[in-house]
C-alpha cells in the first residue's frame, strides 16, 4: 500500500496517478509493469486537498510541488481551467519535469536544483526567499516533507496566514 495523489481531472473518465519508479521498491516497479485494463485495489481518496467554488472564483493560488508532488496541481488545473495560479515545480533536473505543456507557461516556474535547463536554478524554497509572496495567496504545497516544512516557515514569515496554507506531505 502506498499513498498517491490523483493526477487526472475531476471530469476525466479515468483515474490517473503520477508515479516515480524507485529502483528496488515494492510498489512502483509493480505499477510500472501494469497494462491498461489491469485490475488494482484502491482505497480513498483521502485528504483535505480540496478547494471550494468561492475560493476558485476569487482567489489566487500559489502551487508549490517537488517531484511527483505536482500531481494534485495538475488535477486542479485540469479540473478547473480558469483557476488563477502560479506553479513552482521543484525538480533536480529539467528532464524530471512532468507534463509541462499542461500548465500555462506564463504561470509555471520550473526550479532545478542540480542543473540548468529550468526556468530558475535553485530550490523552490530559495525562489520563495528571493521573491515577494502576496499574503493573500492561497498556498498549496505537495511533496517532500523537508521542502514543505521549510516553505511553511518562509511563507509564514512572509505574512501568509496559517489558514491560507495547505499541504500534502510524503516521504
Amino acid at each position: 500500500m502506498r499513498e498517491y495523489s490523483i493526477y487526472s481531472g475531476a471530469g476525466d473518465d479515468f483515474l490517473e496517478v503520477l508515479v516515480r519508479e524507485i529502483p528496488g521498491g515494492l510498489v512502483s516497479p509493480a505499477l510500472k509493469r501494469c497494462e491498461p485494463g489491469d485490475e488494482l485495489f484502491l482505497q480513498g481518496p483521502y485528504g483535505m486537498f480540496v478547494t471550494d467554488a468561492r475560493q476558485r472564483a476569487s482567489g489566487k493560488y500559489l502551487f508549490i510541488g517537488s517531484g511527483t508532488g505536482i500531481s494534485p496541481f495538475h488535477s486542479l488545473v485540469r479540473s478547473y481551467p480558469r483557476i488563477d495560479y502560479l506553479l513552482l515545480h521543484g525538480v533536480r533536473t529539467a528532464e524530471e519535469r512532468f507534463d509541462a505543456a499542461a500548465f500555462d507557461p506564463s504561470r509555471s516556474i520550473c526550479c532545478t536544483s542540480r542543473s540548468d535547463g529550468g526556468d530558475y536554478r535553485g530550490r523552490v524554497t530559495v525562489w520563495l526567499l528571493e521573491h515577494t509572496v502576496d499574503p493573500g495567496w492561497l498556498c498549496c504545497l505537495c511533496g517532500n516533507s523537508d521542502m514543505i516544512y521549510e516553505a511553511f516557515t518562509i511563507l509564514r514569515g512572509s505574512g501568509v496566514p496559517r489558514d491560507h496554507l495547505w499541504a500534502e506531505t510524503y516521504f
